[in-house]
């Protein structure tokens, strides 16, 4: 199957660039370029992408609002982030928006390929070591498990287990680590992990993490 690629980039140079790297793919096309977010957002609904490539800062309607709209429009359409700095700022809007994850802008060509395949088939792009160095610089953003407010409705969808699983995905903890922590198999915790996505109508595990913060199953520390 061919992946079919979007690359959302008002830098003409590397837009060039990342068409270069994927015509070299056999299971790899891009199919567009967008210069801005309204561009983009039009040609992900015209031409429904695999992928999108998304630059973070584009002129006129930016990616992270871009992302929002492309994901609500096109749901089959994985999106992942461009970014110029490790941890930028806008991370966290970007993958709360709907992204699958994000990249360095000057990431090396085979992680840039790596990524998109793992999108392509549903996995999010932000490994576990990565997850608690983003969350670690994003936790004051997070809101916080106090004031009483009601936790979502959702999590009673989840039996005791999963809400288990949940709370260590939320803590960037790898299947491996998970398994280990649970004295379960990785299977087993894939398994779980897996049904929590689909009781919960969550994309990847990314939004999972980012799930456990906001309904409150993860405390602020």
């Amino acid at each position: 199957m061919t992946i079919r690629i979007l690359i959302a980039d008002d830098e003409a140079l590397l837009r060039m660039a990342f068409a270069t790297v994927l015509e070299a793919q056999p299971d790899m096309a891009p199919v567009g370029e967008a210069a801005d977010g309204d561009q983009a957002v039009r040609l992900a609904g015209e031409l429904r992408p695999d992928v999108v490539l998304m630059d973070v800062r584009m002129p006129g309607t930016d990616g992270i609002e871009a992302t929002r709209r492309v994901v609500e429009a096109s749901p089959r359409s994985r999106v992942l982030i461009l970014t110029t700095f490790d941890l930028d700022e806008y991370a966290f809007a970007g993958l709360n928006a709907g992204a699958s994850g994000f990249l360095l802008k000057n990431t090396r060509p085979e992680e840039l390929l790596t990524a998109i395949r793992s999108v392509s088939e549903g996995d999010a792009v932000v490994s576990p070591r990565f997850t608690r160095r983003l969350l670690e610089h994003l936790r004051p953003h997070i809101p916080d498990g106090g004031g009483g407010a009601t936790r979502d409705k959702r999590l009673g969808l989840l039996s005791a287990r999963e809400r288990e699983v949940l709370v260590h995905v939320g803590r960037g903890r790898s299947n491996t680590e998970i398994a280990a922590a649970l004295h379960l198999a990785e299977a087993t915790v894939k398994s779980h992990l897996g049904r929590i996505l689909h009781k919960l109508e969550l994309r990847d595990r990314i939004q999972a993490v980012i799930f456990a913060y906001e309904s409150r199953l993860i405390h602020r520390t």
